[in-house]
């Protein structure tokens, strides 16, 4: 679960924050629109076979201020473009914090403050992951997660901080007006629980 320290909090941390060894860029984290979502760019290191990369380190992250205790591993496959996978959240007290990336293809990855004494109270950020540009995203708890895919044969992978409760799983309508994510255009691939998911001003048990 997420260590609460003082440090994980936005106000303490910069605009942009680089971890750097020897004159050699480790990891860099920049702030989004919405406190507590950030973006992460791990130093990638190429060469003429081809390239490596720590995706994930406890030790940087704590470094740069996210102290987090990663306990599972979860890895989507999306056969279509315009696959939309959303909004989704776990109630606490099992709530999460995730770390996203996506590692074939490219998503428009989105996450949405429902944290109620929140200034940015159903506020939403959206951020295009890729294989390409390897940024992934780190989302704390109190937020809802979802992402749609910009191309066919996307897979995404992200780390939670809780175990999966379906006792506590949750979900908002992807097109909640109240919310009004802007996925773009197109004719999304949904299941049909997200199809009929709740609107936001029907959910009585938010507890965040």
């Amino acid at each position: 679960m997420v260590k609460l320290s003082l440090n994980y909090r936005l106000t303490t941390i910069p605009l942009c924050f680089t971890i750097v060894k020897k004159g050699a860029l480790i990891m860099k984290l920049t702030k989004t629109s919405l406190n507590d979502v950030y973006i992460i760019e791990p130093q990638v290191f190429g060469d003429n076979r081809g390239w490596f990369m720590e995706s994930y380190s406890q030790a940087k992250f704590a470094e740069l201020g996210l102290e987090c205790n990663f306990v599972q591993d979860n890895h989507s496959f999306s056969a279509e473009k315009g696959t939309l996978r959303g909004l989704h959240f776990q109630l606490n007290p099992k709530c999460q914090a995730k770390l996203v990336r996506c590692t074939k293809g490219a998503i428009l990855d989105v996450a949405v403050d429902l944290r109620k004494n929140s200034p940015q109270y159903k506020k939403w950020v959206a951020i295009e992951l890729s294989a390409e540009n390897k940024k992934q995203l780190f989302i704390p708890r109190g937020f809802a997660h979802g992402f749609v895919t910009l191309n066919a044969d996307v897979e995404v992978q992200y780390k939670t901080d809780e175990y999966y409760s379906p006792e506590h799983d949750g979900g908002i309508r992807y097109n909640d007006p109240e919310i009004g994510v802007e996925w773009g255009n197109g004719n999304f691939i949904l299941s049909q629980k997200d199809q009929t998911a709740p609107f936001l001003k029907d959910i009585t048990n938010l507890n965040f």
